[in-house]
Protein backbone atom coordinates (compact mmCIF):
# COMPACT_ATOMS: atom_id res chain seq x y z
CA UNK A 1 0.00 0.00 0.00
CA UNK A 2 1.07 3.86 -0.71
CA UNK A 3 1.88 5.60 2.40
CA UNK A 4 -0.51 7.29 3.89
CA UNK A 5 -1.30 10.17 6.63
CA UNK A 6 -4.43 9.89 8.00
CA UNK A 7 -6.14 13.16 9.68
CA UNK A 8 -8.06 13.01 12.85
CA UNK A 9 -9.52 16.79 13.13
CA UNK A 10 -12.70 17.89 14.97
CA UNK A 11 -13.64 21.04 17.26
CA UNK A 12 -12.06 21.10 21.02
CA UNK A 13 -13.53 18.47 23.21
CA UNK A 14 -15.31 16.00 20.87
CA UNK A 15 -13.50 13.03 22.00
CA UNK A 16 -10.46 13.32 19.37
CA UNK A 17 -8.26 12.35 21.90
CA UNK A 18 -9.71 8.69 22.73
CA UNK A 19 -10.79 8.06 19.13
CA UNK A 20 -7.50 9.00 18.20
CA UNK A 21 -6.01 5.95 20.49
CA UNK A 22 -8.51 3.55 19.11
CA UNK A 23 -7.69 3.90 15.33
CA UNK A 24 -3.53 4.30 16.16
CA UNK A 25 -3.63 1.27 18.29
CA UNK A 26 -5.78 -0.47 15.39
CA UNK A 27 -3.18 0.28 12.77
CA UNK A 28 -0.13 0.15 15.21
CA UNK A 29 0.94 3.37 14.35
CA UNK A 30 2.21 6.48 15.81
CA UNK A 31 0.52 9.85 16.50
CA UNK A 32 1.69 13.53 15.40
CA UNK A 33 -0.15 15.93 17.57
CA UNK A 34 -1.46 18.82 15.37
CA UNK A 35 -2.70 21.51 18.02
CA UNK A 36 -0.68 24.35 17.92
CA UNK A 37 -1.44 24.66 22.35
CA UNK A 38 -0.07 21.32 23.12
CA UNK A 39 2.87 21.56 21.53
CA UNK A 40 4.15 24.30 24.34
CA UNK A 41 6.16 22.55 27.45
CA UNK A 42 4.85 25.78 29.87
CA UNK A 43 0.76 24.39 28.97
CA UNK A 44 -0.44 21.21 29.97
CA UNK A 45 -3.93 21.48 31.69
CA UNK A 46 -5.32 24.42 29.69
CA UNK A 47 -4.10 22.93 26.36
CA UNK A 48 -5.82 19.63 27.11
CA UNK A 49 -2.60 17.73 26.88
CA UNK A 50 -3.08 13.73 26.97
CA UNK A 51 -2.61 12.04 30.11
CA UNK A 52 0.51 10.42 31.03
CA UNK A 53 -1.72 7.14 30.97
CA UNK A 54 -3.11 8.07 27.53
CA UNK A 55 0.48 8.85 26.29
CA UNK A 56 2.34 5.69 27.00
CA UNK A 57 -0.31 3.67 25.48
CA UNK A 58 0.20 4.90 21.96
CA UNK A 59 3.80 6.91 20.98
CA UNK A 60 3.25 10.55 20.32
CA UNK A 61 5.15 13.12 18.71
CA UNK A 62 4.88 17.58 18.76
CA UNK A 63 3.39 17.55 22.53
CA UNK A 64 5.58 19.93 24.76
CA UNK A 65 8.56 19.90 22.55
CA UNK A 66 8.73 24.00 22.27
CA UNK A 67 9.20 26.75 24.63
CA UNK A 68 6.88 29.66 25.13
CA UNK A 69 9.24 31.64 24.50
CA UNK A 70 10.99 29.89 21.75
CA UNK A 71 9.63 31.50 18.01
CA UNK A 72 7.28 28.81 16.55
CA UNK A 73 4.96 29.13 13.71
CA UNK A 74 2.88 26.85 11.07
CA UNK A 75 5.88 26.66 8.34
CA UNK A 76 8.43 25.38 11.29
CA UNK A 77 5.88 23.08 11.94
CA UNK A 78 5.31 22.30 8.81
CA UNK A 79 9.37 20.95 7.84
CA UNK A 80 9.49 19.83 11.09
CA UNK A 81 6.57 16.90 10.50
CA UNK A 82 7.47 16.87 6.74
CA UNK A 83 10.91 15.04 8.65
CA UNK A 84 9.38 13.64 11.15
CA UNK A 85 6.76 11.39 8.66
CA UNK A 86 9.41 10.52 6.16
CA UNK A 87 11.38 8.82 9.51
CA UNK A 88 7.86 7.13 10.56
CA UNK A 89 7.12 5.75 7.08
CA UNK A 90 10.26 3.64 7.27
CA UNK A 91 8.51 2.08 9.75
CA UNK A 92 4.91 2.05 9.42
CA UNK A 93 2.84 2.23 6.38
CA UNK A 94 0.34 4.59 8.04
CA UNK A 95 0.77 7.24 10.33
CA UNK A 96 -1.84 9.06 12.36
CA UNK A 97 -2.44 12.95 12.91
CA UNK A 98 -4.70 13.96 15.49
CA UNK A 99 -5.56 17.85 16.22
CA UNK A 100 -8.24 20.25 16.17
CA UNK A 101 -5.39 23.38 14.36
CA UNK A 102 -6.64 23.60 11.03
CA UNK A 103 -3.92 25.90 9.90
CA UNK A 104 -1.05 23.07 11.38
CA UNK A 105 -2.82 20.41 9.29
CA UNK A 106 -3.24 22.84 6.15
CA UNK A 107 0.66 23.23 6.22
CA UNK A 108 1.84 19.45 6.25
CA UNK A 109 -1.32 18.37 3.78
CA UNK A 110 -0.88 20.97 1.10
CA UNK A 111 2.03 23.40 2.21
CA UNK A 112 2.20 26.89 3.38
CA UNK A 113 3.86 29.84 1.92
CA UNK A 114 7.52 31.31 2.88
CA UNK A 115 7.03 33.98 3.98
CA UNK A 116 10.01 36.72 4.99
CA UNK A 117 10.59 37.28 8.85
CA UNK A 118 9.40 40.45 10.44
CA UNK A 119 11.22 43.06 12.17
CA UNK A 120 10.67 42.77 15.79
CA UNK A 121 10.77 46.63 15.75
CA UNK A 122 7.96 46.65 13.17
CA UNK A 123 5.55 43.97 15.20
CA UNK A 124 5.71 46.01 18.30
CA UNK A 125 4.77 49.67 16.92
CA UNK A 126 1.94 47.93 14.85
CA UNK A 127 0.92 46.35 17.88
CA UNK A 128 1.09 49.34 19.65
CA UNK A 129 -1.00 51.05 17.29
CA UNK A 130 -3.69 48.44 17.65
CA UNK A 131 -3.57 49.29 21.08
CA UNK A 132 -3.86 52.48 21.23
CA UNK A 133 -6.07 53.17 17.82
CA UNK A 134 -7.83 49.95 17.79
CA UNK A 135 -8.61 47.45 14.95
CA UNK A 136 -10.48 49.88 12.77
CA UNK A 137 -7.18 51.76 12.34
CA UNK A 138 -5.51 48.99 11.30
CA UNK A 139 -8.12 47.68 8.86
CA UNK A 140 -8.07 50.74 7.04
CA UNK A 141 -4.33 51.20 6.78
CA UNK A 142 -4.53 47.55 5.30
CA UNK A 143 -7.32 48.28 2.58
CA UNK A 144 -4.53 51.19 1.44
CA UNK A 145 -1.55 48.93 1.61
CA UNK A 146 -3.04 45.73 0.35
CA UNK A 147 -6.98 45.71 -1.04
CA UNK A 148 -6.94 42.29 -1.64
CA UNK A 149 -6.00 40.98 1.12
CA UNK A 150 -8.93 42.82 3.16
CA UNK A 151 -11.12 41.86 1.28
CA UNK A 152 -10.14 38.15 1.78
CA UNK A 153 -8.66 38.66 5.48
CA UNK A 154 -10.61 38.04 8.58
CA UNK A 155 -11.08 41.58 9.29
CA UNK A 156 -12.07 40.88 12.65
CA UNK A 157 -9.06 38.67 13.65
CA UNK A 158 -6.42 41.44 14.62
CA UNK A 159 -3.73 38.77 14.46
CA UNK A 160 -4.42 38.04 11.14
CA UNK A 161 -4.60 41.81 9.89
CA UNK A 162 -1.43 42.83 11.93
CA UNK A 163 0.81 39.49 10.02
CA UNK A 164 -0.75 41.14 6.60
CA UNK A 165 0.54 44.39 7.57
CA UNK A 166 3.32 42.84 9.05
CA UNK A 167 4.30 41.55 5.25
CA UNK A 168 3.46 44.65 3.76
CA UNK A 169 5.30 47.63 5.32
CA UNK A 170 8.41 45.61 6.26
CA UNK A 171 8.44 44.72 2.41
CA UNK A 172 7.04 47.32 0.57
CA UNK A 173 4.76 44.48 -1.34
CA UNK A 174 1.21 43.67 -0.35
CA UNK A 175 1.34 41.02 1.44
CA UNK A 176 -1.42 38.89 -0.89
CA UNK A 177 1.88 38.59 -3.71
CA UNK A 178 3.89 36.24 -1.24
CA UNK A 179 0.54 33.91 -1.12
CA UNK A 180 -0.28 31.35 -3.69
CA UNK A 181 -2.42 28.67 -4.48
CA UNK A 182 -0.38 26.13 -5.62
CA UNK A 183 -0.73 23.47 -2.80
CA UNK A 184 2.56 21.31 -2.77
CA UNK A 185 2.64 17.74 -3.47
CA UNK A 186 3.44 15.30 -1.06
CA UNK A 187 4.78 11.41 -1.22
CA UNK A 188 2.76 9.89 0.84
CA UNK A 189 -1.53 9.58 0.30
CA UNK A 190 -3.64 11.56 3.02
CA UNK A 191 -7.13 10.65 4.37
CA UNK A 192 -9.25 13.15 6.03
CA UNK A 193 -11.73 12.20 9.05
CA UNK A 194 -13.24 14.59 10.92
CA UNK A 195 -15.47 14.40 14.29
CA UNK A 196 -18.16 15.86 15.48
CA UNK A 197 -21.19 15.91 17.81
CA UNK A 198 -24.72 17.16 18.26
CA UNK A 199 -24.50 20.80 19.04
CA UNK A 200 -25.81 20.85 22.27
CA UNK A 201 -23.75 17.95 23.22
CA UNK A 202 -20.89 19.24 22.49
CA UNK A 203 -21.48 22.50 24.61
CA UNK A 204 -21.89 20.40 27.09
CA UNK A 205 -18.51 18.53 27.00
CA UNK A 206 -16.80 21.75 26.62
CA UNK A 207 -18.42 23.39 29.86
CA UNK A 208 -17.75 20.14 31.21
CA UNK A 209 -13.90 19.78 30.96
CA UNK A 210 -13.27 23.65 31.66
CA UNK A 211 -15.03 22.23 35.00
CA UNK A 212 -12.70 19.68 35.21
CA UNK A 213 -9.61 21.93 33.84
CA UNK A 214 -9.70 24.27 37.08
CA UNK A 215 -10.60 21.30 39.66
CA UNK A 216 -7.45 19.96 38.64
CA UNK A 217 -5.96 23.30 38.80
CA UNK A 218 -5.87 25.45 35.94
CA UNK A 219 -5.81 28.70 37.79
CA UNK A 220 -2.58 27.49 39.29
CA UNK A 221 -1.03 26.63 36.14
CA UNK A 222 -2.09 30.11 34.83
CA UNK A 223 -0.40 31.52 38.17
CA UNK A 224 3.08 29.75 36.76
CA UNK A 225 3.02 31.03 33.60
CA UNK A 226 1.96 34.29 34.42
CA UNK A 227 5.26 36.32 33.47
CA UNK A 228 4.84 34.92 29.96
CA UNK A 229 1.29 36.62 29.16
CA UNK A 230 2.82 38.76 26.77
CA UNK A 231 3.50 35.72 24.11
CA UNK A 232 1.10 35.47 21.57
CA UNK A 233 0.51 31.43 23.20
CA UNK A 234 -0.75 32.64 26.00
CA UNK A 235 -3.20 35.31 24.55
CA UNK A 236 -5.51 31.23 23.73
CA UNK A 237 -8.62 30.33 25.48
CA UNK A 238 -8.06 29.14 28.97
CA UNK A 239 -5.38 31.40 29.86
CA UNK A 240 -5.96 34.72 28.77
CA UNK A 241 -9.29 34.68 30.77
CA UNK A 242 -8.09 33.85 33.70
CA UNK A 243 -5.45 36.55 33.55
CA UNK A 244 -7.44 39.23 34.83
CA UNK A 245 -8.70 36.92 37.49
CA UNK A 246 -5.15 36.80 39.31
CA UNK A 247 -4.87 40.63 39.01
CA UNK A 248 -8.40 41.23 40.50
CA UNK A 249 -9.89 42.25 37.86
CA UNK A 250 -12.30 39.33 37.37
CA UNK A 251 -14.24 37.19 39.68
CA UNK A 252 -13.08 33.27 39.56
CA UNK A 253 -16.77 33.08 38.40
CA UNK A 254 -16.64 35.67 35.77
CA UNK A 255 -13.29 34.31 34.25
CA UNK A 256 -14.89 30.29 33.95
CA UNK A 257 -17.91 31.64 32.22
CA UNK A 258 -15.87 33.58 29.59
CA UNK A 259 -13.61 30.32 29.13
CA UNK A 260 -16.77 28.20 28.12
CA UNK A 261 -17.91 30.80 26.33
CA UNK A 262 -15.17 31.56 24.24
CA UNK A 263 -14.16 27.66 24.01
CA UNK A 264 -17.75 27.22 22.86
CA UNK A 265 -16.87 29.76 19.99
CA UNK A 266 -13.62 28.76 19.60
CA UNK A 267 -15.28 25.06 18.64
CA UNK A 268 -17.76 27.01 16.49
CA UNK A 269 -14.48 28.87 14.43
CA UNK A 270 -12.65 25.00 14.33
CA UNK A 271 -15.61 23.39 12.64
CA UNK A 272 -16.06 25.90 9.88
CA UNK A 273 -12.60 25.78 9.27
CA UNK A 274 -12.96 22.00 8.45
CA UNK A 275 -16.12 21.92 6.69
CA UNK A 276 -14.70 23.93 3.58
CA UNK A 277 -12.45 21.25 3.16
CA UNK A 278 -14.67 18.74 1.55
CA UNK A 279 -12.64 16.18 1.43
CA UNK A 280 -13.71 15.31 4.95
CA UNK A 281 -15.56 12.11 5.73
CA UNK A 282 -17.54 13.26 9.07
CA UNK A 283 -17.87 11.04 11.89
CA UNK A 284 -19.41 10.56 15.57
CA UNK A 285 -16.50 9.84 17.92
CA UNK A 286 -18.77 7.33 19.35
CA UNK A 287 -18.09 5.30 16.51
CA UNK A 288 -14.42 5.56 16.19
CA UNK A 289 -15.13 1.57 14.55
CA UNK A 290 -16.48 3.38 11.97
CA UNK A 291 -13.71 5.89 11.61
CA UNK A 292 -11.25 2.58 11.50
CA UNK A 293 -13.55 0.51 8.80
CA UNK A 294 -13.32 3.75 6.44
CA UNK A 295 -9.26 4.24 6.94
CA UNK A 296 -8.92 0.71 6.09
CA UNK A 297 -11.33 0.91 2.62
CA UNK A 298 -9.48 4.49 1.35
CA UNK A 299 -6.11 3.29 2.11
CA UNK A 300 -6.27 -0.12 1.35
CA UNK A 301 -4.75 -1.33 4.41
CA UNK A 302 -5.37 -4.74 5.54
Amino acid sequence: MKKTLVVLAGPTAVGKTSCGLEVARHFGTEIISADSRQIYRETTIGAAVPSPEELALVKHHFIQTVSIEEPYNASVYENQVLERLEQLFKVHDLVLMVGGSGLYIDAVCEGIDDLPKVDPVLREELQEKFRKEGLEALTQLLLKLDPVSYEKVDLKNHMRVLKALEISIQTGKPYSTFLSDTKKERPFQIIRVALDLDREILYKRINSRVEQMMEAGLLEEVRQVQHLKGYTAMKTVGYRELFPVLEGELSINEGVDLIKRHTRKFARKQLTWFRKEKRYQWFSPRNCKDVIAWVEKESGYL
